[in-house]
């Protein structure tokens, strides 16, 4: 169900919707008041583990390559090694840090302005399409590209076609090669095929991508088998099913938090005027959690506390689930649904909703507790179009100068 008016659908007085951001203003001033030395410990406690899970996991498939004794356990423990590293950088770490959740540090390596991930997109392309379009203008239609990502259909409200009767694959290519179709996001597919995409930005952006593509290939499926010797594609073959084990696990969180029922969609009505309140209950109805121990919520970078990474993105994720209990109060003191269920059931929800939204709305029935309104055209923005709102999201560089700069650098 897309929501046009947030205060209407919940209820609430002008008076209490002021009152819910002065109390959501008060707890972000709490955690960056108690910010500190365990704070700062536990990124990089996180760092220093995942390298160590790197260094091991290339040792064993090194030490695999050359003993053929051992080359089966070696091998193993390398792979999941090696994949729990590749996760434990992409969700914990590198999503994070390029949140600006550790920039108060004043740490150079760990800062969202030079961190470069271990996975195909550039940082700078993420961090515009990621903390820029997608938490400012979460779950907007028209607005946020992280809506099917430009292949699934999410929402009653997108208009049916026939290509979306081959949703199911679509859905199972885009898990399998989650890092390549995150690198191609920013690219903004829907505006090229219409388009509307400035052909000077799309050439910078396709230059940068075959860069970082060409980055990531050479280590992991060059440099590392070479290192590897007679055991080389015993280890291709491991770097390949590491990196499809961060793809499906990335894949299966993000969904978890934004596609269960319950997680709510919006109208360009909404967004006109919005005030900071209102983008706090936007965010608040536009995210789902989900429940597990300490280990899970670290594995999956904390986004099982997607509500409270919405509302607080460049907060430490390491203090999200003190920040849940607070969240979680208020939505009970004001009446606000706040989603939350098991990560099986969070991911079931968002894969029936896969396979429904393949066929047209008059074959299925809606999950919403109210009828979705008609199926309209909601084109894609452009940058011009989706005007600066919060300073909170992150930063990103994109300028003539930029681009210049860049270019210069690279040929």
């Amino acid at each position: 169900m897309a929501i046009s008016d947030v205060k209407e659908y919940t209820h609430l007085t002008p008076e209490e919707v002021d009152q819910i951001g002065r109390e959501l203003d008060q707890i972000r001033a709490d955690i960056e008041e108690s910010r500190g030395a365990a704070d700062a410990a536990y990124i990089n406690r996180m760092i220093r583990i995942q390298r160590g899970l790197a260094a091991g996991g290339r040792a064993a498939l090194a030490y695999g390559s050359w003993s053929k004794k051992g080359r089966r356990p070696a091998v193993v423990a390398g792979t999941a090694m090696l994949g729990l590293a590749k996760i434990l950088e992409n969700m914990e770490i590198g999503h994070n840090v390029m949140h600006g959740q550790w920039d108060w540090m004043n740490d150079p390596e760990i800062h969202s302005s030079n961190w470069e991930w271990d996975t195909a997109q550039p940082a700078e392309q993420w961090k515009h399409s990621h903390n820029y379009v997608h938490h400012q203008f979460t779950n907007v239609l028209g607005y946020d590209n992280d809506i099917g990502y430009g292949v699934l259909r999410m929402a009653r409200e997108q208009r049916w076609h026939p290509v979306y009767l081959g949703q199911p694959i679509y859905n199972a290519l885009l898990a399998t090669l989650f890092q390549w179709g995150v690198a191609l996001h920013d690219l903004d597919l829907e505006r090229i095929r219409k388009g509307e995409k400035d052909p000077r930005e799309m050439k910078r952006q396709l230059k940068q991508i075959g860069r970082k593509i060409r980055r990531q290939i050479g280590k992991d499926y060059l440099v590392y088998p070479a290192l590897g010797g007679p055991g080389w594609l015993l280890t291709i073959k491991a770097n390949a099913a590491a990196n499809l084990a961060r793809n499906l696990w990335s894949y299966m969180i993000i969904f978890c938090g934004h596609f269960p029922d319950g997680a709510m969609h919006f109208t360009e009505e909404e967004i006109q005027d919005e005030t900071r309140e209102e983008w706090y209950l936007r965010q608040i109805l536009g995210a789902a959690n989900f429940e597990g121990g300490p280990l899970l919520h670290i594995l999956s970078g904390n986004l099982g506390f997607q509500i409270e990474h919405h509302l607080f993105p460049d907060l430490p994720s390491n203090r999200y689930a003190e920040i849940s209990e607070r969240v979680r109060a208020l939505c009970e003191k004001y009446d606000i649904p706040y989603t939350t269920g098991p990560l099986h059931r969070q991911y079931g929800q968002a894969l029936r909703t896969i396979m429904k939204l393949s066929l047209p709305n008059h074959l299925t029935k809606s999950d919403d507790p109210a009828p979705p309104e008609p199926p309209r055209d909601r084109r894609r923005k452009s940058d011009a179009e989706r005007p600066a709102r919060r300073t909170e999201l992150g930063g990103w560089s994109r300028t003539s100068s930029h681009y210049a700069e860049s270019d210069r650098g690279h040929n």
